[in-house]
């Protein structure tokens, strides 16, 4: 499936929740007339980059991004990351957002240009729809077969099933095979429950459970929701079927079959994808696009750290830019004047000029205090950290200080510090403590320096 970013969340008696570093986002954060609002989406402040962002996204619903990338350039902690992140997310949520380290690339098990060609082949969608030949219902009776073990006598395993499946309108019984009737078992189907069968793959796909089947039994509480009554319609139908996939899992796809053959020879597999493969994917893909089953989703491939790849690597995506399926590219760095990465060559951000005239360049500026309370308190909200308005002014003095980043990382410490005190609320007493356990990037270069003849070089 597509590569998608989710929460994670574990609820129990005392709730634990894990969240990403920019799972509060949820777009851009623009009106009705396309212009950025001060806070929302999970944004603050940045208008200027923001409104740039939005006619970025314009241009790929255009189709008019061919040839082009985007380049973020600011401080360190000034939302660069997010930026992307946003773009992707106004782009829609099947819209793939892959992220690269700059120094990533280096892999000991794959060349440069393979890492970067997976990124890019991860950062691209297509979505599938197929009409399907399907039993689709609520199962009313299932009654499993089974038989003895061809190697073991004395263990039994599932043979065949007979299962009954109801609507509004129509009831079909239906006798299944082996094949079919183990995914019954491991998807635990039962009585109550609405499933659809693939007439032609026989593949079982269970979406929930319904009201109304007699002899079903309910709970209070249950895995699967209650979602309703049973369905209308013919049980045997036609039904349209979307699926995502990305190009890297279309390409595995196609390399696995090729891979189960060469291993069962005994050569030695590449660890590598054939960019044959690749080639007759993309054809595929090509196909299925023309004939209207299919259609592309422009993904985001995020190069943090942009100024750690080198010449080879840029000319690289250079190449990928002007290809016929590419993703968004979006590099950032913090970096001024310097070296081109493996060269003495000096540039601004330290990528090629040849590289910067494809790049649409947005800068992103340093927060206003203002605006990094209003980031504390979203991070604090969302990382479900209570915060007193003392402790809230007081983080956001510490932003201002020192950074954005420092002051977001004392949530959690401070939250701890605070529960074991007994409060279920963060004080600024909280704050000043884990400030003073835990260092800023200022602090720790002033450390450096005191104890600089006790250190190692």
């Amino acid at each position: 499936m597509g590569a998608q970013i989710r929460e994670v969340r574990e609820v129990s008696s005392k709730r634990a929740v894990e969240v990403s570093l920019h799972s509060h986002i949820r777009g851009l954060g623009l009106n009705e007339k396309g212009e950025p609002l001060p806070v929302a989406d999970g944004l603050v402040g940045q208008i200027e980059a923001r409104r740039s962002a939005a006619v970025v996204v314009e241009l790929v619903r255009q189709g008019k991004m061919q040839g082009k990338g985007v380049l973020l350039v600011g401080p360190p902690g000034t939302g660069k990351t997010a930026l992307a992140y946003a773009i992707a997310r106004e782009l829609g949520e099947d819209t793939p957002f892959v992220t690269l380290h700059g120094s990533e690339v280096y892999s000991l098990e794959a060349k440069k240009t393979e890492v970067l060609m997976r990124a890019v082949r991860k950062a691209m969608g297509i979505r599938i729809r197929e009409v399907r030949k399907v039993y689709e219902g609520a199962v009313k009776e299932l009654k499993i077969a089974y038989g003895k073990h061809p190697f073991n006598p004395y263990m039994r395993i599932p043979k065949e099933a007979r299962i009954t499946l109801v609507t509004k309108d129509d009831s079909l019984t239906l006798t299944v095979g082996e094949e079919i009737t183990s995914q019954f078992l491991r998807l635990g189907i039962k009585r109550g429950d609405l499933i659809w069968i693939d007439a032609e793959t026989g593949s079982v796909h269970k979406m929930g459970r319904v009201k109304g089947v007699e002899k079903a039994r309910y709970y209070d509480v249950d895995v699967w929701e209650v979602s309703g009554e049973l369905p209308a319609g013919p049980v045997k139908k036609e039904k349209e079927i979307t699926r995502v996939f990305t190009f890297n899992d279309l390409d595995v796809a196609v390399a696995s079959q090729r891979i189960s053959i060469i291993g069962f020879l005994g050569v030695e597999l590449e660890r590598e994808i054939d960019e044959e493969v690749r080639r007759s994917v993309n054809s595929q893909v090509k196909k299925l696009i023309d004939e209207g089953r299919a259609e592309m989703i422009p993904g985001v491939l995020f190069i943090d750290d942009a100024h750690l790849l080198d010449l080879e690597c840029f000319a690289f995506l250079s190449k990928i830019m002007e290809s016929e399926f590419a993703p968004i590219i979006i590099m950032a760095t913090n970096r001024g004047m310097t070296k081109i990465h493996g060269t003495d060559i000096e540039a601004p951000h330290g990528i090629p000029l040849d590289i910067l005239d494809r790049l649409l360049i947005i800068p992103v500026r340093p927060y206003s205090r203002d605006e990094i309370k209003e980031i504390v308190k979203i991070r604090a909200e969302e990382e479900e950290v209570n915060l007193t308005e003392e402790a809230l002014e007081l983080l956001a003095d510490l932003g201002t200080t020192y950074s954005l980043r420092y002051a977001i990382q004392l949530l959690r410490p401070s939250s701890v510090i605070a529960s074991k005190k007994g409060r279920n609320e963060v004080r600024a007493e909280d704050v000043t403590e884990a400030s003073k356990l835990f260092m800023d990037t200022k602090r720790s270069i002033q450390f450096i320096k005191e104890f600089e003849g006790s250190l190692l070089r």
